[in-house]
C-alpha cells in the first residue's frame, strides 16, 4: 500500500510518463521549497521536453545568514524557465479569471 503522502521528486515517480500519456507539454510549477523541490522539479521537466513556467508568489525558500534561498531560486527561474509569472498571470494564461 502506497502512502499519499509520498515525497516525489524527478526520479522518484512517474511524472514524465503520466504527463504524456495525458497529452500534457506545458507544466505550472509552485511549492514551498524554491531552490530545492521546484527547481529540481523544473530542471527534469525541462530537459525532457517540457515547456514549464513557475508561478514567482506561490513559491517560498529558507533564508539563512548565508543567503536566501528565494532569491537564488528566482534568479535561476529567471534564466532557465519559459516563464515566470505572479499568481494573478497563472490564473489569466490558465484562462480561470
Amino acid at each position: 500500500m502506497t502512502s499519499p503522502h509520498q515525497v516525489y521528486g524527478p526520479e522518484t515517480n512517474n511524472l514524465v510518463l503520466q504527463l504524456r500519456k495525458n497529452g500534457i507539454d506545458q507544466v505550472i510549477l509552485a511549492g514551498m521549497a524554491a531552490n530545492l523541490c521546484v527547481e529540481s522539479h523544473l530542471r527534469e521537466l525541462l530537459e525532457q521536453g517540457f515547456e514549464v513556467a513557475v508561478v514567482k508568489d506561490a513559491t517560498a525558500a529558507a533564508k539563512l545568514p548565508e543567503g536566501d534561498g528565494y532569491l537564488a531560486a528566482i534568479t535561476n527561474f529567471r534564466y532557465i524557465a519559459n516563464a515566470v509569472w505572479t499568481t494573478d498571470e497563472a490564473i489569466e494564461h490558465m484562462g480561470l479569471n
